[in-house]
């Protein structure tokens, strides 16, 4: 039998990198783009709307370039009850939000600080995806507290 069949291990952690992504960067690059047009276009006296203006273009310019520095994470879940991990650090508290094709991420690094990350479309492909949502759902029935027999 020459055959190759596709086997699926279900224990298997889900390995996905996060990047920053390049649809939220132009939807920042317009943002701030929009911000001071918006603000000569009102009805904002001259002298409070030319520095109000240069102040939310900087702010726009300042938020894309903290976007586009951030490093890219190696995140692995366990399907079971392992521990989850960013760049080789413990995620404590994982919780996964859904959004359509956002994945919103937020956990607590090993200093007790909030971390969080977001999945754009453009970030997380369908079959990373689809994986990643495999692996939640295998750690929430792995995770259940006890059952009403014990």
């Amino acid at each position: 039998m020459s055959k190759s069949r596709r086997s699926s291990n279900a224990s298997a952690p889900c390995r996905c990198d996060w990047v920053p992504s390049r649809w939220l960067t132009a939807a920042l690059i317009v943002l701030a783009l929009l911000a001071p047009c918006s603000l000569l276009a009102s009805d904002l006296p001259p002298i409070a709307a030319l520095p109000l203006a240069l102040l939310a273009g900087g702010r726009g310019v300042r938020e894309v370039h903290l976007h586009r520095s951030q490093p890219p994470r190696a995140l692995v879940i366990p399907a079971g009850a392992g521990e989850a991990r960013c760049d080789e650090l413990p995620m404590a508290s994982l919780r996964v939000r859904w959004r359509g094709p956002l994945a919103f991420l937020r956990w607590r690094d090993p200093d007790g600080r909030a971390r969080r990350l977001v999945f754009w479309p453009d970030t997380l492909p369908a079959v990373a995806r689809r994986e990643l949502k495999l692996a939640l759902q295998q750690r929430e029935a792995a995770g259940g507290g006890a059952s009403m027999a014990g």
